[in-house]
């Protein structure tokens, strides 16, 4: 066995898929997630021995800390993956402050808290990895909130490795493209989002939440690898950002009920 690894939003999506290639490399994994039923059925399906599943809202701090508190009693805990994330779609003079507050309480302020229980309950020669987005490096119109956190969030990675390397602590992100996961499902039901995505992604298809676990299993295994944050997209960064709030505005203009 690898040691313990903890993945925060384990339950579904990137998260559920990282969970697997950790416990199919040999890891006990706590999976760990603010729906404690769904995080409980991946602990119980996954290959191996000694996986749990734990509830974490990670806008809780005292949730954050016992969860990371008990995957590190014994000094076990080796690895920490951070896939918590939310969004929302609205232009910056329009949106709700309490709407941008809550895309921040996760993906940035979630991540901090996760970044600083992680540091404490890590055993030396440990590793973290967080899950950013292309919205790390590129803008895009209503999307001001998760590309804030997002641009945070690979700062906060580096600063991180810095802080943790005396303990030989790695500290890594990967920042994929677009990934067919409940995440981005609601907008790939407007006309012309994923067209226009995959016309800007040079290797023309979306990702697989699979092969975002297999690159964070890459960071987590590399031993002269922090401070990094790895695109991982099909060379979307070197194109533009889609227009998805056009697509979506233009498709509830001609359809008030939204799409089907």
């Amino acid at each position: 066995m690898s040691g313990r690894a903890v993945v925060v939003g384990g339950a579904s999506g990137i998260g559920a898929a990282t969970a697997r290639a950790l416990a199919e490399a040999s890891y006990a994994v706590t999976v760990a997630d603010l729906d404690i039923g769904a995080a409980e059925s991946v602990a119980a399906g996954l290959p191996g021995a000694g996986h749990l599943g734990r509830r974490c809202d990670v806008t809780e701090e005292a949730e954050v800390d016992a969860v990371l508190t008990e995957a590190g009693t014994g000094g076990e805990l080796v690895a920490v993956v951070n896939s918590a994330g939310t969004s929302t779609l609205g232009l910056l003079t329009e949106l709700d402050e309490a709407e941008f507050r809550r895309v921040t309480d996760v993906c940035l302020h979630g991540a901090f808290l996760v970044l600083k229980h992680a540091g404490r309950h890590l055993a030396d020669g440990g590793a973290i990895c967080s899950l950013t987005s292309l919205n790390a490096r590129q803008a895009a119109v209503g999307f001001g909130p998760y590309c804030a956190s997002k641009a945070g969030l690979a700062m906060l990675t580096q600063v991180a490795a810095l802080e943790l390397a005396p303990r030989r602590v790695r500290v890594n992100a990967v920042s994929p493209g677009l990934v067919d996961t409940p995440l981005t499902a609601p907008a790939m039901d407007f006309p012309g989002v994923r067209d226009d995505y995959l016309a800007n992604t040079p290797l023309g298809r979306a990702g697989t939440d699979a092969e975002v676990a297999d690159a964070v299993l890459f960071t987590l295994r590399t031993p002269w690898l922090t401070g990094e944050v790895l695109d991982l997209n099909g060379g979307a960064h070197l194109r533009a950002y889609p227009d998805v709030h056009g697509h979506v505005m233009r498709a509830l203009t001609s359809a008030p009920d939204g799409p089907d």
